[in-house]
């Protein structure tokens, strides 16, 4: 103790001043130390060496209660310098962490982007008519008669053969029907709705791509409404534009269409896409060189998803502009009212 020496925590420090071990009169004087720790310390000094000089087993007891008094009393002050020791429970703890954290910044609730719809067509106003040659015309002397019908048959088949005819489409800012069969609809419904969802009209084409000239009135009944029962649940909408296969219809078949509101049209130019093979060469040359050969005002144009007809469809409307035609958009083609509605 001469040497400056105080013992804290079992620790020897030789960094402490002197201090008064003993108060007035002869007695310990514990305001005189550091912090309690230094002062039960030495009392439990004191005791061990109690024991040490007078081995009286009692000693050894009231050693160990001192050695427990002095464990829970660091541990209380390592815990919460100042404060009196208090036994936490696990429970407690974690409301007590959860209550002092700072409050969470409510996560931004993430909503999926609806699919998009396909716009709403403005009201057109139906300013045109199919003539008997099946010719475009206006119903109107003065209206503009350079335009042009583009048709497409027999899909949807692929993505590949219809993007590009879509895409065309778009860039010449210019609208088609797309003449459909039952069976290809059952095999890519997505496909139909692509068409609806890229603001081009849908057309029948009956299920199965048979001659209906020479089916019974039950088949053409199973024909007909089959593919405008699956048009209407994929689009919302049944056609009103039918092409019966290879143009060939009879009676029933017509007068069918006609009470249903189903307006029947065949073509006036055909672009001959459908005669040609794979082994075929220059075929998109040769569907703009069909076209061409039989272009005249309102012409309806007969062509098919195939891939030489996409790959032609391009040039061929930048040179039906170049001659002064425009597309027709088939919202403008006056249709039959069902005679139910009549």
């Amino acid at each position: 103790m001469r040497d400056n020496m105080t013992i804290q925590a079992g620790l020897v420090s030789r960094s402490k001043p002197p201090i008064k071990w003993l108060g007035t009169k002869g007695r310990l004087n514990p305001s005189m130390w550091y912090n309690d720790n230094d002062f039960v310390f030495f009392l439990l000094i004191l005791q061990i060496l109690k024991v040490m000089i007078m081995k009286k087993p009692w000693a050894v007891l009231s050693a160990a209660a001192a050695l427990s008094l002095v464990l829970s009393a660091c541990g209380a002050k390592s815990a919460a310098p100042g404060q009196p020791s208090a036994t936490v429970s696990p429970s407690s703890a974690t409301a007590t962490a959860e209550a002092t954290l700072p409050p969470a910044t409510p996560s931004p609730t993430i909503v999926p982007s609806p699919t998009p719809s396909p716009s709403p067509s403005p009201e057109v106003t139906a300013d045109y008519r199919v003539n008997q040659n099946y010719d475009v015309v206006p119903i109107k002397e003065d209206g503009d008669k350079k335009v042009i019908l583009l048709t497409f048959d027999d899909g949807p088949k692929a993505e590949e053969t219809l993007l590009p005819i879509l895409d065309t489409l778009d860039k010449h800012k210019a609208k088609a029907i797309f003449f459909v069969n039952g069976y290809r609809i059952k095999e890519k419904p997505e496909l139909l709705k692509l068409i609806h969802e890229r603001g081009q009209i849908i057309g029948n084409h009956s299920y199965d791509h048979i001659h209906l000239s020479e089916e019974s009135n039950n088949s053409i009944d199973y024909q007909i409404d089959t593919v405008q029962k699956q048009v209407e649940e994929l689009t919302g909408s049944a056609p009103v534009f039918m092409r019966p296969p290879n143009g060939l219809s009879n009676e029933y078949l017509r007068e069918k269409l006609k009470k249903e509101g189903i307006l029947r049209m065949n073509w006036s130019n055909g672009s001959l896409d459908w005669t040609m093979k794979f082994s075929t060469p220059n075929k998109p040359e040769k569907v703009i060189q069909n076209v061409m050969d039989q272009l005249h005002s309102g012409s309806n144009i007969l062509m098919h998803e195939l891939a030489w007809t996409g790959e032609a469809l391009d040039s061929l409307l930048t040179q039906l502009e170049q001659k002064g035609y425009s597309f027709l958009d088939p919202n403008r083609i006056e249709t039959l009212k069902p005679e139910a509605a009549k």
